[in-house]
C-alpha cells in the first residue's frame, strides 16, 4: 500500500508552517511596541478556543491576536477566513484568560495576516461584545 501514502518527506508540517507564521507575526508586533504576555493560550476541555498571541500595548491594552497565513487569496484571503464561529471561540478563550485578573484591562481583538504583500495588522478587527 505504499502507493497510497502521501509524499511528505522534506515538506514542513501544517504545525511548523503555523508556528513560523506566528513567529513572523510576533516579531512584527514586537517591533511595533507590543509586549508578549502569552502564546498559544488554550482553554481546557473540548470545543474551547485558542488564542495565537496575547500581547500588551504600551498603554496597557491587552491585545488578543489571531494570526492567519494564506499562500493564495482565493475565497477572500486570510482575513476572510476568520468567521463568526472562530471569533466566538477566540472571545470565549479571552474571557477565560482574563478570569484570573483582578481588574479587567482595556482589550481588543486584532488579526495579523501574512500574505504575499507582507504582514498586515488589522487592529480591532472584530468586537468582543
Amino acid at each position: 500500500m505504499q502507493f497510497l501514502k502521501k509524499e511528505t518527506v522534506g515538506l514542513p508540517t501544517t504545525k511548523a508552517r503555523g508556528d513560523a507564521a506566528e513567529d513572523e507575526a510576533l516579531a512584527y508586533l514586537q517591533a511595533q511596541g507590543l509586549r508578549l504576555l502569552q502564546r498559544n493560550y488554550r482553554t481546557p476541555g473540548r470545543g474551547g478556543g485558542e488564542i495565537d498571541l496575547i500581547m500588551q500595548s504600551a498603554d496597557g491594552t491587552v491585545v488578543f491576536v489571531e494570526v492567519r497565513k494564506r499562500s493564495r487569496s482565493d475565497h477572500g484571503g486570510a482575513a476572510a477566513s476568520i468567521g463568526y464561529a472562530k471569533q466566538r471561540r477566540i472571545i470565549y478563550a479571552a474571557q477565560h484568560y482574563l478570569m484570573s485578573w483582578r481588574r479587567l484591562p482595556p482589550m481588543r481583538f486584532d488579526v495579523v495576516t501574512l500574505e504575499s504583500v507582507g504582514p498586515q495588522w488589522l487592529q480591532a478587527a472584530f468586537d468582543g461584545a
